[in-house]
């Protein structure tokens, strides 16, 4: 039984806690943006994963429609058969947050010894994840989005095109 519970202690100190973890293994979400993230806005959104370095979905926007970063992500107007909607964006960061169990036992036996810590603090790593939320009006500041919306299905086959197309496109 002793070897039993030093077994489950020494794995216990030598792991990872996670503490938050980012969502994963979606294309996109119809969703509320701010029960996706707090900063987003509290509208119906289609979010995804930004892979990409941080700017370059600015810079994608930018160059598909011309707008020579002039009100870039707000508003952008765009056409979908015959019919002008609007569409603008947000981004944020969900990290990835694990809690080091070693370091927080090796600094304690180290400062129990009257020796400098040797993690200096770093007990949590982080690692980000960037995601866009974008939103679609149109001419009468209707959300595109919405599940009774007439015009939803070719809105998200543009959103659909929209994401891959940025996607698989090179760095500009």
């Amino acid at each position: 039984m002793k070897k039993l519970f030093i077994l489950l202690f020494a794995c216990v100190i030598t792991s990872c806690i996670s503490l938050r973890k980012a969502p994963t293994n979606f294309t996109y979400r119809i969703e509320v943006a701010k029960k996706f993230k707090r900063q987003f806005p509290k509208e119906l959104a289609y979010i995804f994963e930004d892979p990409k370095d941080a700017n370059e979905f600015y810079k994608y926007i930018d160059s598909k429609f011309q707008l020579n970063n002039t009100d870039v992500g707000l508003n952008v107007p765009i056409i979908i058969d015959n019919k002008a909607y609007f569409i603008t964006y947000h981004e944020a960061e969900i990290p990835d947050k694990k809690l080091n169990l070693l370091g927080i036992a090796v600094d304690a036996t180290l400062v129990a010894n009257e020796l400098d810590p040797v993690f200096d603090k770093g007990y949590v790593n982080r690692v980000g994840h960037w995601f866009l939320a974008i939103t679609v009006y149109d001419e009468n500041n209707n959300n595109c989005l919405k599940s009774k919306y007439p015009e939803r299905k070719n809105v998200l086959d543009y959103l659909n095109l929209l994401q891959n197309e940025y996607l698989n496109s090179h760095s500009l």
